[in-house]
């Protein structure tokens, strides 16, 4: 799909406030001074896919999404403050 510019600007902010999120988090910074501690570097990397579909402006039939989550997806969410309802992961 073809996006306009706006959006791609957009979705590059989301990234870099992502990362930027990553980054600054001292919880993060904790946790990887830990890793060092007991004598380990780290090398993180992180993939984001952000995909885009026209917004139709209608709630009909067929507009229902399911994401299907792992036991993983949920504890890095959960780490992140996103809250997800167990029952409904997938």
């Amino acid at each position: 799909m073809d996006i306009d510019e706006r959006a791609k600007e957009i979705v590059q902010e989301i990234g870099t406030a992502i990362n930027e999120s990553v980054e600054s988090s001292p919880r993060v910074a904790e946790a990887i001074d830990r890793l060092r501690d007991a004598g380990y570097e780290m090398e993180l990397t992180l993939r984001l896919e952000i995909g885009l579909r026209p917004h139709s402006g209608e709630e009909g039939e067929g507009s229902e999404a399911s994401l299907e989550l792992t036991d993983e997806d949920v504890q890095v969410l959960q780490r992140m403050k996103i809250r997800i309802d167990p029952d409904e992961k997938t």
